[in-house]
């Protein structure tokens, strides 16, 4: 039920931004306010990079339903946004537009944007404070995978593309996306799709040989050591 809601608001959410004029024509105490500190364009805490964050404020309404206002979603089945670098959101979403990554929901959020839409949307959530994981008992199994893979299974290490604590390594590599604190429930069902060719949207397909070997035990480790990162 809670996912019937979600997507339903998302969706009114997107019927109610085609309707309206374009962001600069609309009154600013329609956007749900992040925080005082984040809340003008000419704030030095916004990091504009391809995409306007503050444009990007606006039309990620249709997002804000599903993801949260600041991208910190609290539905374990829906990935965070907040502090995910630019390239790798902007990346996904054209990605859905081509149909080389599907999903019953996101394929028709994202047909509509365009180009610009898609690199303001990923500004404003790569502008949110960063996502960062719970505290939780340490995962030994999920750390030992994350750190040192397992060379007899043929398991790549982890923190060599997404960083030691899974933020990524450089903001300008879409391909090594920020993965510390993201949903474990997400984690678990991502690592899936690419062990059984269900997404394969990653360069060169690398995703879906890394976790091939993969065990749904090993899996259901690392997503739990990485969630709390």
């Amino acid at each position: 039920m809670i996912h019937i809601k979600n997507h339903l608001a998302a969706w009114i959410a997107l019927a109610v931004l085609l309707a309206v004029p374009p962001v600069s024509a609309v009154a600013d105490n329609v956007v749900p306010p992040v925080s005082a500190s984040n809340d003008s364009k000419d704030n030095p805490k916004w990091v504009k990079g391809v995409g306007d964050p503050f444009a990007g404020k606006q039309k990620s309404l249709i997002c804000q339903g599903c993801h949260g206002v600041d991208g910190h979603s609290t539905d374990e089945m829906i990935p965070k946004l907040a502090g995910q670098y630019e390239g790798y959101i902007a990346k996904q979403m054209r990605n859905y537009q081509a149909g080389t990554r599907t999903h019953e929901y996101m394929n028709g959020m994202a047909s509509p944007l365009s180009d610009q839409d898609l690199d303001d949307i990923s500004a404003y959530f790569s502008n949110q404070t960063r996502m960062k994981g719970k505290p939780s008992a340490l995962n030994k199994r999920g750390q030992e995978l994350f750190l040192k893979g397992n060379i007899a299974k043929g398991v790549m290490i982890c923190v060599y593309c997404h960083g030691g604590a899974g933020k990524g390594l450089e903001s300008d590599i879409a391909m090594y996306p920020v993965i510390g604190g993201q949903n474990k429930a997400y984690l678990i069902k991502t690592l899936k799709d690419f062990r059984q060719d269900e997404r394969f949207n990653s360069p060169s397909i690398i995703m879906n040989k890394i976790v091939r070997s993969l065990s749904d035990a090993d899996i259901e480790a690392l997503s739990d050591y990485m969630s709390s990162l």
